[in-house]
């Protein structure tokens, strides 16, 4: 059977960044963030707002290493980043004013990855 791969130059661009930005920074996080992304887009994690409601408090920081969907609601504010979101999750998160980061623009801010969870 043949080994299947991902082919998307964004993702595969995003998958080294964090591998230099794991190893550079010594934070374990960004090297299971890009494992999570380099799997085929079928196995590829896809989040609702549900769960990350479920999941988080008020201020926390998530990182989805895949999509954010729309369904369910969201009633506190939290930091989320994400490979990708639709735009109804955006809207949704813009209402309850928690704020959308796309995964490299966290790894700039938080380049140690303290106090981030992975949800997925």
């Amino acid at each position: 059977m043949r080994e299947t791969k991902t082919t998307n130059p964004e993702i595969i661009q995003l998958i080294k960044y964090l591998k230099k930005q794991s190893k550079e920074k010594e934070a374990g996080i960004w090297l299971d963030v890009a494992e999570y992304l380099s799997k085929p887009s079928r196995q590829r994690l896809a989040v609702n707002l549900s769960k990350i409601n479920r999941h988080t408090e008020k201020d926390s920081t998530v990182v989805v290493p895949g999509k954010v969907l729309a369904t369910g609601t969201l009633d506190h504010a939290v930091t989320v980043a994400a490979f990708s979101i639709s735009e109804q999750a955006k809207e949704k998160l813009a209402a309850a004013k928690a704020k959308y980061l796309s995964i490299s623009e966290l790894v700039e801010q938080n380049p140690k990855g303290s106090n981030v969870k992975i949800i997925g």
